[in-house]
């Protein structure tokens, strides 16, 4: 009888191990204008630097244009535009994320990239709600005094930005 109970508590272990494991994720940070944001690796198919964008008529502003990646006709967003940040001209680190959110492939153009990090999920905190921010659904402390903000991309194909 003991050894059953010994090994429902190692599957008890072994369980809050794996669940511990699940709520660290790689994600990459990346800058838009004074926010450092973070998001998935799940979601990035690639990252690409000085790439013409084919700019639409009769479109929000925040909607770049169109790229052709590799034959594939993506919409561009710019994140700065997005989240009513002033826009700024493109540089040197100024890059295009493709993204696939739930089989819909769009890129989004951010100001740089920073680094990717595991990020434990379960240190993510609510926004307070007078700072809270379109496209964004947490924050992390870094330690430092700054804070790391969690990107929330399915908020874009819902256009409730």
């Amino acid at each position: 009888m003991s050894e059953q109970t010994t090994n429902v508590n190692l599957d008890a272990e072994e369980t809050s191990a794996q669940e511990e494991a699940t709520t660290v994720e790689r994600c990459l940070s990346f800058q838009v204008d004074d926010l450092i944001l973070f998001l998935s690796t799940d979601y990035i198919v690639e990252i690409v630097n000085d790439y013409p964008i084919t700019p639409l008529p009769m479109v929000p502003s925040f909607v770049k244009g169109m790229i052709n990646l590799r034959g594939q006709i993506l919409p561009v967003l710019d994140m700065r535009l997005c989240m009513d940040k002033p826009p700024a001209e493109y540089t040197g680190k100024t890059c295009v994320i493709r993204l696939d959110i739930d089989s819909a492939p769009l890129c989004i153009v951010i100001d740089s990239v920073c680094q990717v990090l595991d990020i434990d999920f379960k240190e993510v905190r609510p926004i307070p709600v007078k700072r809270q921010q379109k496209l964004l659904n947490g924050m992390i402390d870094l330690g430092d005094g700054k804070v790391m903000m969690s990107f929330d991309c399915n908020v874009l194909l819902e256009k409730r930005y």
